[in-house]
């Protein structure tokens, strides 16, 4: 199986470990498929840091919308990115926050393939009463 920087050659090395470890049990057309939704969904750190300064200077909490996080952005907004100290922590923090947000979204694309793959699959049942369909003679006429 190819390492997974022939899928996602931008991840960093931390983000690259977790996602090699998420999705070594996967066969080759599952891992495209991760890839190609992880890449859609998945917040770059410098967009997060970006985002993160705007926030200081003209919209406190953006980085938090912008993270799905619309509890803490109202609050940023509310109280001026908690008194800038929210603010400035983020601009320090913006890796961590763009980690954080990235190992979630891995982890529920990897959930929804393989509750995916688990639907698709005939059961034991399914597969018996297809058999027993098959083989009765009423039926093969």
């Amino acid at each position: 199986m190819p390492h997974i920087t022939h899928y996602l050659p931008e991840l960093e090395e931390a983000e690259r470990f977790l996602i090699q470890d998420l999705t070594e049990s996967m066969s080759h057309e599952q891992i495209q498929l991760f890839a190609s939704a992880y890449r859609h969904q998945r917040k770059d750190p410098h967009t997060v840091l970006l985002t993160a300064i705007v926030g200081l200077v003209a919209i406190p909490g953006l980085q938090r919308f912008w993270l799905g996080q619309i509890g803490m952005g109202f609050l940023y907004l509310l109280t001026w990115g908690l008194f800038l100290i929210g603010t400035i922590s983020d601009l320090v923090r913006y890796k961590k926050l763009a980690f954080t947000y990235n190992q979630t979204v891995a982890r529920q694309i990897i959930t929804n393939i393989q509750l995916r793959e688990r639907s698709s699959r005939p059961t034991i049942r399914q597969t018996s009463i297809f058999a027993q369909h098959e083989s009765c003679p009423r039926h093969n006429a």
